[in-house]
């Protein structure tokens, strides 16, 4: 089997960069937006297979129009651009892709996000770790690739009328040990960059899969 990893690009123009949370929750719904679009089945059965890795590329100018000339997924949420494209060999990278740079990527809010409301798909982001909003786009996907995962048809049926949104959060710390803890999807990192492995990155949280766990 051959081993794949799936790229996400994010356009990151000098002028007027995305916001942080933008970017990250563009590529949790692109994620989810490939995973139902059922393009390119081998390569996403491949992919699923094995460790389901996510690298995030930042593009511009020539760069991102080269980027959209392969085949992929585009989602703008907010601010961000980010197009997913399909899983490719881990050793084979087409090469418009793989000139691009991962460093880069480091995004900001210019303001507090509002508070997510109790039918969202949320992401909750470990608040004791540090990563760029690269790593922390691909842990957002992982995340977001979990709650697709415990969704029953009825539930991406909905999911999918409100075009698979997401709500990206960090937690404070007394939540997320709470959220850690309570039984729902949690995102460990293997450890390729910047956090050590094993980290506990984020928790999915969706009513699906709230059902028999602890309100926290």
């Amino acid at each position: 089997m051959t081993e794949r990893v799936l790229p996400l690009v994010v356009r990151i123009e000098r002028a007027a960069p995305p916001l942080r949370t933008d970017a990250l929750e563009a590529a949790a719904t692109a994620v989810v937006r490939l995973l139902d679009s059922a393009q390119w089945p081998q390569e996403v059965a491949e992919w699923q297979d094995g460790r389901i890795r996510k690298v995030v590329r930042r593009a511009r100018g020539a760069e991102w129009r080269r980027a959209l000339d392969l085949p992929g997924i585009t989602v703008a949420m907010g601010t961000a651009e980010v197009r997913v494209h399909p899983p490719v060999p881990l050793d084979g990278w087409p090469r418009d892709l793989a000139r691009l740079q991962v460093s880069g990527t480091d995004l900001t809010d210019d303001a507090a996000p509002p508070e997510a409301g109790p039918d969202d798909v949320v992401l909750w982001i470990n608040p004791r770790l540090e990563m760029t909003a690269g790593k922390a786009m691909a842990q957002a996907g992982h995340g977001a690739q979990f709650a697709w995962w415990g969704a029953g048809e009825a539930d991406r049926a909905a999911w999918r009328g409100r075009g698979f949104a997401v709500r990206v959060r960090t937690a404070v710390p007394a939540r997320w040990d709470a959220l850690a803890a309570s039984g729902l999807p949690v995102v460990r990192d293997a450890g390729f960059t910047e956090i050590e492995p094993g980290s506990a990155t984020v928790v999915a949280d969706a009513p699906w899969l709230r059902v028999g766990v602890p309100e926290v």
